[in-house]
């Protein structure tokens, strides 16, 4: 009976992501990232299978369900912590005056921009209406499922809101945050410019910490929101992000 609740606890988170699963396959909102959600489900449900199989639980040695359990508390004492550094900079706004504003490219598709992108624009065009000195970076290049790079369809895009076209850099080299702002600083002065970065908010705290590591020394964010629905797939995502770029020595 003492295995009865998580294993009714993770039927349930099972079930859960299942579910969210298939909610975002038919929004058709993000990338094929969302599958994991799938994933996750399906190992829940194995969990919750084993726990409420009392003679596979007594069988099971010690030692093995002490290494398990050890690895399940670190797993979710880093996720936490990893969330907190995102958290922490999910409502970054920017002082006005800055030289240049980045914006970090995202999916375009043959409608126009995806909405994690249409967001950072419109983020973008606010701040340049209210700062008409500075210019602004577009970053990001073609991926296989698009129709024109990102760069591309952010600078027509920003044209048609208003932003002068002499105003607007292109970047369309990039195929990731890290070359983003790695090919947008050879663009301006890293050590003597101020530099806004526009992206999502859940995107922020890596944007700015590849940044840092680079060598801006004057960046701020500006963070642009996001569909709440989807919060726990981005941030998901995001913490994987994170590891990776920390992984490879880009933070």
């Amino acid at each position: 009976m003492r295995h009865v609740i998580p294993s009714r606890i993770f039927a349930v988170l099972g079930i859960v992501c299942i579910l969210y699963c298939g909610g975002i396959a038919v929004a058709g909102f993000g990338t094929w990232f969302f599958l994991i959600w799938g994933g996750i489900g399906i190992f829940f449900l194995l969990l919750s299978a084993i726990f409420h199989n009392e003679k596979l639980m007594t069988a099971i040695p010690g030692w093995i369900k002490g290494i398990c359990t050890g690895i399940f508390f670190a797993a979710l004492l880093l996720f936490c912590g990893v969330e907190g550094l995102i958290l922490s900079r999910y409502h970054a706004q920017a002082a006005p005056g800055a030289d240049y504003v980045v914006v970090l490219g995202a999916q375009w598709k043959s409608t126009g921009p995806s909405e994690v992108l249409r967001r950072r624009l419109v983020q973008a065009v606010d701040y340049l209406d209210h700062n008409p000195d500075a210019k602004v970076i577009v970053s990001g290049g073609r991926g296989e499922n698009e129709i024109m790079t990102e760069a591309a369809g952010m600078r027509d895009y920003l044209v048609k809101m208003g932003i002068e076209e002499g105003r607007i850099l292109v970047e369309d080299r990039s195929s990731n945050t890290y070359e983003n702002l790695v090919f947008s600083g050879q663009l301006l002065d890293r050590q003597q410019d101020k530099v806004v970065i526009v992206t999502n908010n859940f995107h922020m705290f890596r944007a700015l910490s590849i940044a840092e590591k680079q060598g801006y020394a004057h960046a701020e964010g500006l963070a642009a929101g996001s569909l709440p629905a989807m919060a726990p797939n981005n941030l998901l995502r995001e913490f994987l992000g994170v590891l990776k770029d920390f992984w490879v020595g880009n933070l």
